[in-house]
């Protein structure tokens, strides 16, 4: 994904899950044929350190995005936020949990905090947009839970969908449709709808600069919307559904806006209309996005690979690519100041034309599970010349030791095969021994640096 100019990952999760690791359960994850031997045995936590890391490595941020409550691959049909399991009050824990577990690594760079609230207003859930204080009011609820996460981690972006439904002028979520006449309520996708914006916006007083409002969009084979029932064009989709539903935000410059979900399958038709339509109204206006999805398997939309989820849909892949970001020469551009995105990339600090520094900067390590499986600490020595990186002690520093750096940080092994080992290990002298070091090991290998 780096190497093909991907550099914001936003990863589906449950509070559910979140939750079980904030109390020290680990459920055990699923395996298959295709699953890399270095993982064998890892739990979901694990796994998730693992795919954490491994976007740290190539230049790609993160933004975890609560899907639904309950672990569920049909989850994101339940409506809001919450459940008689796992209430608003779980929710914005595990979510305050998870904010402090990495705060000092920003690679997590955001948090979706709810996938696709919705409902309609004669169903018994309903997530609504107004000024109540309801337990159902997603605004009320998106404000106090990005207020406690940016207490604790002012830097974190808190992105926040819509809903699907907004009274009409005149109405409220009272109002009862009267049969074969006009609708009180503007209908839009699921998390589509931030029409409330206007009337009601998310304050988060001194955290306010972190929001971002993130609205989903879909073509016809998803659901055939009223407009698309015309010869649609990119002008009658903005009049009809873009502009009063979200794009007057990024317009009137009240909040910064991202797409948080796009994409579909390649029909040769309508569908891929609308996608080319949508990109080219975000490379215009210079809104970023989040494509769904890369995984073949999801079910009206389809992946950007293939369902041996390695080989790529080139022709799909090839509607996303002018949105990426790049320079005019091609080279895509990451988001982290120091690591250049994939094997091609840039950073953007090199972009915005700053100087790279060679010396990565500190950050404390990820939490493991246990005190028990923390990383030693490396211990001083003045008796002998470290050669940093070479953690084998065998005078080069290769491939061979940054697999064993690799495993020693995945609890593979315990110890590296010299006593020295560990101070080898810190190759940038912070006193621990994490991803940084693996991303500086592998960058001196490629003679980044």
């Amino acid at each position: 994904m780096a190497d093909r100019g991907i550099n914001f990952l936003r990863i589906p999760i449950s509070t559910e899950l979140i939750h079980q690791w904030s109390q020290g359960i680990y459920p055990s994850a699923n395996v298959n044929d295709f699953v890399n031997p270095e993982l064998e045995g890892m739990n979901s936590l694990e796994l998730f350190d693992f795919a954490f890391q491994c976007c740290k490595e190539v230049g790609m941020k993160i933004m975890v995005d609560i899907h639904s409550p309950q672990t569920d691959a049909m989850g994101h049909i339940y409506p809001v936020w919450y459940d008689e399991t796992f209430t608003t009050e779980i929710w914005i824990s595990s979510l305050e949990w998870l904010t402090e577990r990495y705060k000092n690594d920003d690679t997590l760079l955001a948090l979706d905090i709810k996938n696709e609230p919705h409902g309609k207003p004669n169903e018994e859930l309903m997530a609504k947009w107004d000024g109540s204080t309801d337990t159902n009011n997603w605004k009320h609820a998106a404000e106090i839970c990005a207020k406690r996460i940016l207490d604790i981690n002012s830097n974190l972006l808190i992105v926040v969908e819509g809903v699907e439904v907004y009274p009409k002028p005149g109405y409220d979520y009272t109002a009862v449709d009267d049969w074969d006449k006009e609708s009180k309520y503007y209908f839009n996708w699921w998390g589509g709808n931030l029409r409330g914006v206007r009337d009601y916006p998310i304050d988060l007083g001194k955290y306010q600069k972190q929001l971002v409002y993130s609205p989903h969009d879909y073509g016809p084979l998803v659901w055939k919307q009223p407009w698309f029932d015309k010869d649609f064009t990119r002008e009658t989709l903005y009049e009809d559904c873009w502009r009063d539903n979200w794009a007057y935000i990024h317009e009137e410059n009240i909040a910064p806006l991202l797409i948080g979900e796009w994409g579909g399958f390649m029909d040769g038709g309508d569908n891929e209309k609308w996608m080319e339509a949508l990109r080219d109204f975000m490379i215009d206006n210079r809104i970023s996005h989040t494509f769904w999805c890369y995984n073949a398997n999801s079910g009206d939309t389809g992946g950007l690979v293939y369902y041996d989820f390695i080989t790529w849909d080139e022709e799909k892949y090839a509607i996303l690519e002018p949105a990426l970001w790049q320079t005019p020469d091609g080279k895509f551009i990451g988001l982290d100041h120091q690591i250049p995105l994939g094997s091609n990339g840039i950073s953007v600090t090199e972009y915005y034309g700053g100087t790279v520094p060679t010396q990565m900067p500190t950050d404390k390590p990820i939490p493991t599970p246990t005190p028990t499986d923390r990383v030693p600490t490396p211990t001083e020595t003045n008796s002998i010349e470290i050669l940093k990186g070479d953690v084998n002690f065998d005078n080069e520093v290769n491939s061979t030791d940054l697999t064993l750096l690799k495993r020693f940080i995945l609890r593979k092994i315990d110890e590296f095969p010299e006593p020295l080992g560990h101070q080898a290990a810190d190759v940038n002298d912070d006193g621990d021994i994490n991803s940084t070091d693996v991303t500086m090991l592998k960058r001196i290998i490629l003679r980044k640096i």
